[in-house]
């Protein structure tokens, strides 16, 4: 959302007058038409001078927001329209940078909106002073002790749902900075009466609804409480639900608040334990009894609601229920006890109750003043926030009302003081005359009241505190008999025979006319409400409880310290409370807040002239208005008079260079304003009149809009000579680029035919000698087409004569030589696969060429041979020589040969050089491994294998054991004469060994592997190597083998075994060795 414009004056776009001080003319019907018009266009709040009248919307207006704070944040309070924040920042600036102390007081009556003032003050003042942790807390706890206080000190009425039925007063103290260290709180008179009895249509306090509503079922119980408002006397139930409020909400908000003040936990619950104990003293209810001596007493009917309150308050139960029956009197050394009967057991329920309640309250207040509380000794600025009651008229006014009243009167007669006070010490600042004010004095009523010794509210006290009958008629006597003659006081049993027949005025009331209208007040109550007795026996019996709290509000019940001096009266102690406010408010600069309500019906966009005229009446309003302007009406400082007026003079338009008054004197003289209009003072202009200032205001509007045609006069010009000058140099910039553009494309128009010309010169051309080089081709042909037919003309001719002789011998050879042609062209086509083993050859064609065709398929044979040798590596090549060993030694001699054509010959099947297992064998090993492998050796005795590792080098055949490696036997290759095998399908064979070396000595070896093949072949080519004799393989199914002395034939028979495809060795008699192949 964009930002709002901010005006530079009070005085720009006024909607009605934004100074009431300035209203033409001046008289109750415009002030409140004023009032009206601005509160249609929501401008709640009008000034009266430095006096805010604020009138309650009903309705939330986007007027509080961080950007509004922002605008007027150390602005002149006449700067911008009228707003609560300008007040509060003129009053914190004033503080700050002046070093004076501030209060802001608050007044108007219930749903006025003076507790959202307050709220507001106090948000600006958090939301404009410094920042940091230490700061912020001190904020937030001041801001938040707001909820608490409301909760417990704030009731709905008639007029207001969130109504403060107690006055209070918040001075908040500030560093020599400007940032808040603390505040402390003040309570006057909480309407106590109300926590027994309220009107029809209003609630008990908050706190009551709040509890019931919000809290757990877990706390409920533990407080002995239900969540039906209808099972408490205590609370009305006709208005017991209020639109838009939520107490379950409230209620959090109000446990949270209570935290961030420093309340702890057990304090907490303390106090929900007081305010349930209060809730179910309205349950207790008595019934009469007659005792033998004839008096009446009374007794407790349900005794559970009895129990309960004890549980919760840690009393014992009889202290309490005796405290309920009787009254103890102490005189001097005497205690007389006397029984109540059922008016004054209700009597001291509810007068318990109230003073459990206002004492709980009193108590709230200081702790929030303790945890609120500066902590530094340092010297303090303050600021203080005064939201009291208002003036109070209803149809039934009671004490309570008296005291507020009063307190209005009190508060209306500083307003005054200070007022004219402020207005007199302006002037002798300015050096301007002052002239002498009349306006309504209301020190007269304030006497009435408050005078020692014939004052209403001494007699009152006289009353109270004399022997013998004392009744609310008997003070009614004697107000008659004192006040009869006194101008503001009216009552039809007085002596003042004016009032005899008035019968508006009942004889049970008397009428006061104070400052804001005459007010009927009814006797009945007045001494007990002053008096505010609780009895003795109670205050004991609270003292007496194990509630720690409870224990701490009566003091007084102390045994030790029974003071037998009756305590003052509720009347005393708040006049003596209104002098020390009166006495504070004086030693500050005062700042005001004057709270208007539009209508009883609490609803938007209504205003009610009549109840406004009323309001504004009992505020002094237009008093106020009268004292502001009945010397000068307008003052300003001379700087921004004159930069607001300079337009209006030549000499001062559109720069002054001198100082600003003698600008201003200037501007006034060129002006011919009258002399007795106006008075320079020292540092500000003063105009008597309004209809000067408007005259002003008037031709400066005429002369903006003077300068407002000049000025678009001259901007038009400008932009319009702009635009030409931005237009001629577009067109100068668009004619250069176009002028460019039509000769580039000119030119590739040009270069385009150029080309094109080229194109088809350059083919007529390359045609043209493509025709010549045709023509000269045809003509060569032609030429040798000739000559070869003149030249065989010629030979045949010349070789006619012999070409019957040779005729057939020449064509057969040139016959056989197109046959040869033909066939060497078809052979090449017919060519096989270039594989050595592709037998696959194309036919003969001819008979004739059988022996070509035989010769050529054998050299094509050796040819593909050598290009298939002429790929292989040496390793390759080595492989192939075994395998063709091989292939020497047993191709269709042993029947375990084709099995091993597919699979090469790896020789080392053990990785002896990786393996750390054969670290010991390798290193007794220094020649050339060509074969590794495990092979089973057979026994000479039983016919059973074991394994052993087979190595050969390159010299010697050497058997080591598989697990250990350990070298069993090592045979030169020189002492090996032949290998012996079967020509079946098994891996047997035998290593004959040449006699009586030294490696025969315990026979020949018999073995079974795998790699038959490999093994014997690779032993077969080393042994021809290093002998350069051949190995004899004697393959036979029979075959002798020397273990020992003794010759052991070996036998190979075929038969199915046990072990499936697994030949098996047996040993039959000392001269045979059978093995079964399968």
């Amino acid at each position: 959302m964009a930002k709002m414009e901010v005006k530079t004056s009070l005085l720009d776009n006024m909607i009605g007058v934004g100074d009431m001080v300035l209203l033409e003319p001046l008289n109750e019907e415009s002030f409140i038409n004023n009032l009206k018009k601005r509160f249609d266009h929501n401008e709640i709040y009008t000034y009266i001078g430095s006096v805010v009248v604020s009138v309650n919307p009903y309705r939330s207006l986007p007027i509080y927001s961080p950007e509004k704070v922002e605008d007027y944040r150390n602005r002149n309070f006449y700067e911008l329209s009228p707003h609560i924040f300008a007040l509060s920042d003129e009053a914190y600036r004033s503080l700050r940078d002046q070093d004076k102390d501030q209060c802001i007081l608050i007044t108007g009556e219930s749903g006025a909106g003076k507790t959202e003032a307050s709220k507001l003050v106090m948000s600006y003042v958090a939301a404009v002073c410094g920042k940091g942790a230490e700061v912020n807390q001190v904020k937030e706890q001041l801001l938040q002790s707001n909820p608490v206080l409301e909760a417990f000190g704030n009731a709905k009425t008639v007029r207001n749902d969130n109504s403060s039925r107690f006055g209070k007063y918040m001075d908040i103290e500030f560093d020599f900075k400007g940032d808040p260290l603390g505040g402390v709180i003040s309570n006057y008179l909480l309407e106590k009466s109300r926590v027994v009895k309220q009107p029809r249509g209003e609630r008990n306090f908050h706190v009551f609804y709040q509890l019931l509503s919000g809290a757990s079922e877990e706390l409920l119980d533990k407080l002995k409480l239900e969540r039906d408002f209808s099972r408490y006397n205590y609370l009305s139930l006709d208005s017991a639900r209020v639109n838009g409020v939520d107490d379950a909400a409230n209620f959090r908000t109000v446990r949270n608040a209570m935290q961030i003040v420093g309340f702890m936990d057990h304090e907490a619950e303390s106090v929900l334990e007081v305010v349930a104990a209060v809730l179910k003293l309205g349950n207790i209810e008595f019934k009469p009894e007659s005792r033998v001596n004839g008096l009446d007493e009374s007794k407790i009917k349900d005794k559970n609601e009895l129990k309960e309150i004890c549980e919760l308050t840690g009393i014992d139960q009889s202290v309490l229920e005796r405290a309920f029956s009787f009254r103890t009197v102490e005189a001097k050394q005497e205690k007389v006890s006397t029984t109540l009967n059922v008016a004054q057991a209700y009597y001291a329920r509810d007068a318990l109750a109230k003073n459990l309640y206002s004492r709980l309250f009193s108590w709230l207040v200081n702790r929030i003043n303790e945890s609120i509380k500066a902590q530094t000794k340092v010297r303090k600025k303050v600021m203080g926030v005064l939201d009291i009651y208002g003036f109070e008229i209803f149809e039934d006014n009671s004490f309570e009302q008296f005291i507020i009243n009063y307190c209005n009167e009190k508060l209306q007669q500083i307003f005054i003081e200070l007022t004219l006070k402020e207005e007199q010490e302006e002037y002798i600042r300015e050096d301007i005359e002052w002239t002498h004010i009349d306006y309504f004095n209301n020190a007269i009523i304030c006497d009435l009241i408050e005078n020692n010794t014939n004052g209403i509210l001494a007699m009152l006290d006289e009353e109270c505190l004399r022997p013998g009958t004392v009744t609310d008629e008997t003070f009614l006597e004697k107000l008659n008999q004192v006040c009869a003659t006194h101008q503001h006081f009216e009552s039809r049993m007085s002596k003042c025979s004016r009032f005899l027949n008035d019968t508006s005025l009942p004889h049970s009331c008397f009428r006061i006319q104070h400052y804001a209208g005459k007010v009927l007040y009814q006797v009945e109550g007045f001494v007990d409400k002053n008096n505010d007795l609780l009895y003795r026996d109670l205050s004991q019996a609270m003292w007496k409880a194990g509630h720690t709290l409870i224990k701490s509000l009566f003091p007084e019940g102390n045994p030790a310290k029974i003071n037998l001096k009756r305590p003052p009266t509720a009347g005393s102690q708040f006049k003596a409370s209104v002098a020390t406010l009166m006495k504070n408010l004086q030693t500050k600069n005062p700042n005001y807040i004057r709270c208007i309500k539009p209508n009883d019906k609490k609803a938007a966009h209504i205003f009610n002239e009549a109840l406004v005229c009323h309001q504004i009446r009992y505020l002094g309003l237009l008093e106020n208005v009268r004292v502001r302007r009945a010397g000068y009406a307008f003052r300003q400082a001379y700087e921004p008079c004159l930069e607001r007026y300079k337009m209006l003079c030549k000499q001062t338009w559109p720069h002054w260079k001198g100082p600003a008054r003698a600008g201003v004197e200037v501007l006034f003289n060129e002006l011919e304003i009258p002399v007795e209009e106006y008075s320079f003072g020292r540092s500000k202009i003063f105009i008597r009149n309004p209809r000067t200032l408007f005259k002003l205001e008037d031709l400066r509007k005429q002369r903006l809009e003077d300068l407002a045609t000049l000025i678009q006069k001259i901007y038009r010009g400008w932009k319009c000579r702009t635009h030409f000058l931005l237009m001629r140099k577009s067109q100068i910039v668009i004619a250069a680029w176009y002028r460019r553009y039509a000769q580039q494309k000119r030119y590739r128009q040009i270069k385009s035919s150029a080309l094109v010309i080229q194109s088809y010169i350059r083919g007529w051309k390359a045609r043209k000698i493509l025709r010549e080089l045709k023509h000269q081709k045809r003509c060569e042909e032609a030429a040798t087409t000739i000559a070869a037919y003149w030249h065989g003309t010629q030979v045949r001719r010349e070789y006619r004569k012999f070409f019957r002789a040779n005729a057939g011998k020449k064509i057969y050879e040139f016959t056989i030589q197109r046959i040869v042609q033909k066939y060497f062209l078809e052979m090449k086509t017919k060519m096989p696969s270039l594989s050595p083993i592709d037998k696959n050859w194309p036919s003969r064609p001819y008979l004739f060429l059988d022996s070509t065709h035989k010769e050529l398929k054998r050299i094509f044979h050796l040819w593909r041979c050598k290009k298939y040798r002429d790929q292989f590596t040496d390793q390759k090549k080595l492989i192939y020589e075994e395998k063709l060993e091989a292939s020497e030694l047993f191709k269709d001699k042993k029947a375990l040969y084709p099995s091993s054509v597919g699979q090469p010959f790896q020789g080392a099947y053990l990785e002896i050089n990786k393996n750390p297992k054969y670290k010991k064998l390798k290193d007794a090993i220094e020649e050339k491994i060509i074969i590794a492998e495990v092979v089973n050796k057979i026994n000479r005795a039983n016919g059973k294998s074991t394994s052993r590792i087979f190595l050969l080098t390159n010299n010697n055949l050497l058997l080591a054991d598989q697990k250990s490696g350990q070298i069993k036997s090592e045979v030169p290759l020189v002492d090996v004469t032949k290998v012996s095998m079967s020509s079946q399908n098994d891996g047997f064979f035998a290593i004959h060994l040449k006699e009586g070396s030294e490696a025969a000595s315990k026979g020949d070896f018999l073995f079974s592997s795998d790699h038959l093949i490999e093994m014997a072949t690779k032993l077969y080519r080393t042994t021809l190597s290093q002998t350069k004799q051949k190995l004899n393989i004697e393959i036979s199914d029979e075959f002798l083998v020397q273990f020992r002395q003794d010759k052991v034939c070996v036998k190979f028979i075929q038969g199915s075994q046990k072990n499936g495809s697994v030949p098996t060795c047996k040993r039959k008699n000392n001269r045979l060795l059978e093995v079964a192949v399968p």
